[in-house]
């Protein structure tokens, strides 16, 4: 079978059988039949994003954690906040460390002692974009001026890599961070800071250093949604097979005002006219809305809880 001109699978179980092979040879003319009807293999319409749910505080022994679906591609986020001394220039702000893990277990491309690569780059951009997002105010992490202030470290592992593992990633942060309930700390008689228990915290002989400052200001938040462009096509939210098949990827950052913060184009040989780009940023600013209301309910769940 050389030619794919004038398919027409059979009926009934052999046509499933044909449409599988004709799949597994043909994927991206597989794809294109699809396209030309403006819909993809899983049904859904070529700008809707998948199904996404968020679960905040899946680790109690974190600070703040939360797991994120969309789709089959699932994210754990979990942050950890150690005291440091901060830098003698930066004697007021906290920082960031940030992680993103990819165990064999996530994907069959990811080999048993071999990091996956793109891991690496998935940090890095997340790092950019909590950091240049302003989402977090890093001088609410200092404690006593030039001598404590909290380091978080922030570890995202992919449980299940389907696809747009930066928008997932980037909204279990934004959750995570969210969630995060920052340690009451108190301060010894010899002068060093100790972690108070919520038992302890009302006893007049605990003086609390940060008993006012327990939660992070998240004055805006920051969301991704990452594109396909094929041809005259754009594909929200694409599967790892849509990504393997079709390779000029788009991701584009808004934060909760609509602003944009970053726009990343990974790989492919097809230049992006405005119009693309303008079309990609208006399917960007419709899941931003949709990812905002998701995340505000699921912080409004557990506040009743």
């Amino acid at each position: 079978m050389t030619s794919t001109e004038g398919y027409k699978p059979e009926s009934g179980l052999a046509a499933e059988i044909e449409v599988e092979a004709y799949h597994r040879l043909f994927p991206l003319q597989y794809y294109e039949r699809h396209l030309a009807e403006s819909v993809r293999p899983d049904s859904r319409a070529l700008g809707r994003a998948r199904d996404t749910t968020i679960a905040l505080g899946p680790v109690t022994s974190a600070d703040g954690s939360a797991l994120v679906k969309i789709g089959d591609t699932t994210v754990l986020a979990a942050i950890k906040l150690e005291v440091m001394t901060p830098s003698i220039d930066s004697p007021d702000v906290g920082s960031v460390a940030v992680d993103f893990q990819m165990p064999p277990i996530c994907s069959p491309v990811v080999r048993p002692g071999r990091p996956a690569e793109v891991a690496p780059v998935i940090a890095k951009q997340l790092s950019d974009v909590i950091m240049s997002s302003g989402m977090i105010n890093l001088q609410e992490l200092s404690l006593i001026s030039g001598k404590a202030a909290w380091m978080a470290y922030l570890d995202i592992y992919c449980l299940n890599a389907d696809g747009s593992l930066f928008d997932a990633a980037l909204l279990s942060a934004t959750a995570a961070f969210s969630h995060l309930q920052i340690p009451l700390v108190s301060l010894s008689d010899d002068g060093k800071l100790i972690t108070v228990s919520e038992e302890l915290k009302d006893k007049a002989a605990v003086e609390p250093v940060n008993k006012e400052n327990r939660k992070l200001t998240i004055a805006v938040a920051p969301f991704s949604l990452t594109c396909i462009v094929h041809g005259k096509y754009i594909l929200a939210d694409p599967t790892s097979e849509e990504e393997s098949v079709m390779d000029t990827h788009v991701t584009v950052v808004l934060d909760s005002k609509e602003r944009l913060v970053s726009l990343y184009k990974a790989g492919g040989a097809v230049l992006l006219h405005t119009s693309v780009v303008k079309d990609c940023i208006v399917l960007a600013k419709q899941r931003m809305e949709e990812l905002s209301e998701i995340l505000r309910e699921s912080l409004s769940a557990m506040e009743v809880d």
